[in-house]
C-alpha cells in the first residue's frame, strides 16, 4: 500500500505542480485594463487573473496536504490521522491519499 501510495502521491504532486506552472505562465496579451461605464475586454481581463491568484491558492494548499503526507509516509506515520492519532479509514485514502486526517478532523 505505501508503494501505492507514494507512487499516487508523487503522479498527483507532478500533475499540480504541472498545473501552477500553466497559471503563472505569463499571459501573451497583457494589454492594459482600464474601467469604464461599461462592463469589456479589461474586467474580463482582471476577472480572469483573479480567477487564476485563487485557483493559484488553492493549489498550493493542494500541494503542501501531498508533501505532509509525502513526509508521513517517510516517517511512518502514512495512514494515521495527525490529530488523534487513529487510522485513517482506507475509503478515504483510496479518494485522496493525501489526506492526513480522519473524516471527523479533516
Amino acid at each position: 500500500m505505501d508503494e501505492q501510495a507514494r507512487g499516487e502521491l508523487e503522479a498527483k504532486r507532478a500533475e499540480v505542480v504541472a498545473q501552477m506552472e500553466q497559471l503563472s505562465a505569463p499571459v501573451q496579451d497583457q494589454g492594459s485594463i482600464s474601467f469604464g461605464k461599461r462592463v469589456g475586454d479589461g474586467t474580463a481581463m482582471a476577472v480572469d487573473r483573479l480567477t487564476a491568484v485563487s485557483a493559484h491558492d488553492n493549489l498550493q494548499g493542494l500541494l503542501a496536504e501531498i508533501d505532509t503526507a509525502l513526509a508521513a509516509l517517510e516517517d511512518g506515520g502514512y495512514g494515521r490521522c495527525r490529530v488523534c492519532g487513529e487510522r485513517i479509514p482506507e475509503g478515504r485514502l483510496e479518494a485522496r491519499p493525501w489526506a492526513t486526517t480522519c473524516v471527523r478532523h479533516g
